[in-house]
């Protein structure tokens, strides 16, 4: 975790010991902006939107996801080859986490995205085993990007951020996630959301797990829970939470490894605890 005294973004890098080429932030900020220019942002990028596939209840897929991915895909193993990739589409989920392994969301707010709501992500982590040690989240509507690495801070844009010192949950603004692909979770899950906004300041839900996670680290929002979301949804943005001086785990408060599907509650120390404790037991 960083502190004040430490204001130089991420500059630690990360060597794979089968090549000589470190793995730095810079270098993985460069290949997410490089994807997001060429099929976020492009022209093409509205037609390509539009072409859907359905991939189950709520779940969707574009051209701009599978495009996104394929070409970080591929630009990561040609800069760092021996380094394993895991991505939410194309049936790339498989991985052994026994060194080091990429963890993409190519696009995270898909719906968000077709609707053109400009509440999108690309989300990028690095994992040696179960720890994220690295983490690139990019939003390519707003520019802003958030970066993390293990021991060395978070920033957003370079800028070194913090949770919010929030202790009062009377005070507290907390993003909430519906798990929109589990309707059967649908009347628990509002319940709680229930209880938490009557207790809260307010609650948001913004469609975006890795930047709901990126608020939370630059204090914009004082937690976030969803109670069934993917690795690739969090792999990037729990890092930028720790790193900001917040708490991440399931519910329960367990740590998450690199579980491919679980509950998420992030948050400001107090309110995670608060959270934890009396909502989401």
């Amino acid at each position: 975790m960083n502190t004040d005294t430490n204001t130089s973004p991420n500059t630690n890098p990360t060597t794979d010991p089968t090549t000589t080429t470190p793995i730095t932030i810079a270098g993985m900020t460069e290949l997410v902006h490089e994807a997001a220019r060429r099929y976020v942002l492009a022209d093409s990028a509205t037609d390509a939107r539009e072409r859907i596939t359905v991939k189950g209840v709520a779940d969707f897929v574009t051209e701009v996801d599978t495009g996104v991915q394929s070409f970080l895909k591929a630009a990561l193993a040609d800069r760092w080859p021996h380094v394993a990739f895991l991505g939410e589409e194309n049936g790339e989920q498989h991985a052994d986490f026994t060194g080091l392994t990429w963890v993409l969301d190519p696009i995270d707010g898909t719906t968000n995205l077709i609707h053109d709501f400009r509440h999108s992500a690309i989300s990028l982590a690095l994992l040696d085993g179960d720890r994220t040690v690295k983490a690139v989240v990019y939003q390519p509507f707003s520019g802003e990007t958030f970066t993390a690495e293990e021991g060395c801070g978070a920033y957003l844009d370079g800028r070194c951020i913090h949770v919010s010192g929030e202790t009062e949950m009377a005070k507290a603004l907390v993003n909430v996630g519906t798990s929109p692909y589990h309707h059967e979770l649908a009347a628990r899950n509002f319940e709680i959301m229930r209880r938490v906004f009557v207790d809260s300041a307010d609650i948001r839900r913004t469609g975006s797990a890795a930047l709901d996670l990126a608020y939370v680290a630059c204090g914009r929002a004082d937690a976030y829970f969803e109670m069934d979301i993917k690795l690739w949804d969090y792999a990037a943005g729990r890092l930028l939470v720790t790193e900001a001086g917040g708490m991440v785990g399931d519910w329960e408060g367990h740590d998450l490894g690199h579980r491919l599907e679980t509950g998420v509650l992030a948050g400001a120390p107090a309110i995670f605890a608060a959270l934890r404790d009396r909502y989401l037991a």
